[in-house]
């Protein structure tokens, strides 16, 4: 059994004790997590695993200036004697940050002599946390080294991805002085039918700030009777984005969550066969009703940890498969996308998985789904369980990066709520409890999110898209106020910053 042991310090909330719990022990080739039991007692937090073997932690934590956010330490031998939590953060973040640099410095990035400062300041700092580091209760004073050795970490880590997404901007308008790549948003119709009026009126700027859209077409929308298909609304969506010469991207059309899903199809929960007819059913009928109109189709979300119907990992593979080839069988020219939600993994802390997301991805494309136009990566912070935990800049980009060696373009989908409270029109089973960014759930912070995960996503060579969850929080949606516009029709900053960056570098 593969225990480790962690020493806190004192004076911690009960709030973040508890937000300690979902710590965990990652690994492996794809550095996903592990099924870990945490338990806290007094000033010792303790992991166990059923693996015998090395690993990092990974953990939230209060960072002064950068909110409460996912980080991970060195890799760890398992060992007798307890590790002092902060001191293994900070080595972490430290180390990363370090790596990170001399990594892009060898690809050609310029590392001036201020961003030099930060990088030592937090090497001498962490030096000076782990010297200090005695081997029973962190006192005081070493608490503080700690501390700010890991904040230093994070600030030479924000300041080093600010270098690299000017960089590799200024590389990349050298040849082209305005991108291809897309920048899109999801929309649906009004309930009732119809396109919504802020966007006939032009009062929310659409086509300044996008030159795509995504238009989602959810099974309980469409089918809410069996059998019978409601078009309410969704045709006269797509008139109006080929009216505004918008490219569009359909999907996902099975969603597999509780939601989203019709209500009738639970009569037949662990019947596969009968379940793959009904939803190849309505694939083929959206595809072939749009053919000719819409030529890119995501036909599946959430698969790779989905929790609904009595569904296992390999029938959700199974049928993630058939459907992608029910859309093509339609029409062989669509374009098709793959969607991974969690894509740290977090599903894997609680619960014994076969699959990675990136294994589970891996897997679909090795199996025969060839020439997909892009992996659609969730970067939804903040809400749980749909979403990830808030993670800083660098984190992020490393993701990108691991998930671009399965050689197919990304197309990356953004979300952060602008509000902490009770979203009516959310999913409900989705809640505002997964860290936070900077100081909190507001407009602005939001918008500062989005202008600074937007720019990492779409300064990435291999991400082809990025597309905003969805639109309005007046419409259903899933995400909790993570719309650019507010349910009163208010248009929130995180618009303006999107629209600037189409502005800057794109088409």
């Amino acid at each position: 059994m593969g225990v480790m042991t962690f020493l806190l310090p004192d004076g911690l909330t009960a709030d973040l004790r508890r937000e300690l719990e979902r710590a965990a022990i990652n690994g492996g080739p794809d550095n996903m997590p592990t099924p870990t039991d945490v338990s806290i007692s007094g000033i010792q937090l303790r992991t166990r695993r059923s693996a015998d073997e090395s690993g990092f932690l990974v953990a939230p934590w209060d960072i002064d200036g950068f909110g409460r956010l996912i980080g991970s330490s060195a890799t760890l031998m398992e060992r007798a004697r307890p590790y002092v939590l902060l001191t293994e953060l900070a080595r972490g973040k430290v180390n990363q940050t370090r790596c990170q640099a001399a990594d892009w410095k060898m690809g050609g990035l310029q590392i001036n002599a201020p961003l030099q400062q930060v990088l030592r300041d937090a090497t001498m700092a962490f030096g000076k946390a782990a010297t200090s580091t005695s081997t029973g209760k962190p006192t005081a004073a070493e608490t503080q080294l700690a501390q700010q050795a890991l904040v230093l970490g994070y600030q030479g880590a924000q300041k080093l991805v600010e270098a690299y997404i000017e960089q590799v901007f200024q590389i990349r308008h050298q040849r082209s002085p305005k991108l291809d790549t897309t920048l899109g948003c999801r929309v649906q119709p009004v309930p009732g039918g119809g396109v919504p009026d802020f966007l006939t009126s032009g009062a929310v700027p659409f086509k300044r700030a996008f030159n795509n859209v995504t238009i989602a077409f959810p099974w309980c929308d469409i089918e809410a009777v069996e059998g019978t298909y409601s078009w309410s609304g969704y045709d006269e969506l797509v008139d109006w984005a080929v009216s505004q010469e918008l490219a569009i991207t359909g999907g996902p059309l099975v969603e597999f969550t509780s939601v989203q899903l019709p209500s009738w199809l639970w009569l037949w929960e662990r019947d596969v066969p009968s379940m793959a007819s009904f939803m190849c059913k309505m694939v083929e009928a959206v595809v072939r009703r749009y053919r000719g109109r819409i030529r890119r189709w995501q036909v599946c979300g959430v698969s790779n940890c989905a929790q609904v119907l009595g569904l296992t990992e390999e029938e959700l593979l199974g049928l993630t498969y058939r459907l992608a080839e029910t859309a093509r069988a339609v029409d062989p020219s669509i374009e098709l996308l793959l969607g991974v939600s969690q894509p740290w993994g977090e599903y894997m802390a609680t619960a014994d998985y076969t699959h990675s997301p990136f294994i589970f991805a891996d897997t679909l494309i090795r199996s025969g789904l060839n020439n997909l136009a892009a992996l659609d990566v969730e970067l939804v912070m903040g809400v749980g369980p749909r979403g990830s935990y808030c993670r800083d800049l660098l984190e992020a980009s490393r993701l990108l990066d691991l998930y671009a060696l399965l050689g197919v373009p990304l197309r990356v989908t953004l979300g952060f709520p602008a509000a902490s409270d009770t979203d009516p029109g959310a999913d409900p089973e989705l809640q505002i409890n997964a860290g936070r960014w900077r100081s909190g759930f507001t407009a602005e912070v939001q918008a500062e999110w989005a202008g600074a995960f937007g720019a990492l996503a779409l300064c990435k060579p291999f991400v082809s898209g990025v597309q905003w969850v969805h639109l309005s929080d007046g419409q259903p949606h899933q995400i909790p106020h993570a719309g650019l516009v507010d349910a009163s029709g208010e248009i929130r900053p995180a618009l303006g910053k999107l629209l600037r960056l189409r502005e800057q570098h794109l088409r």
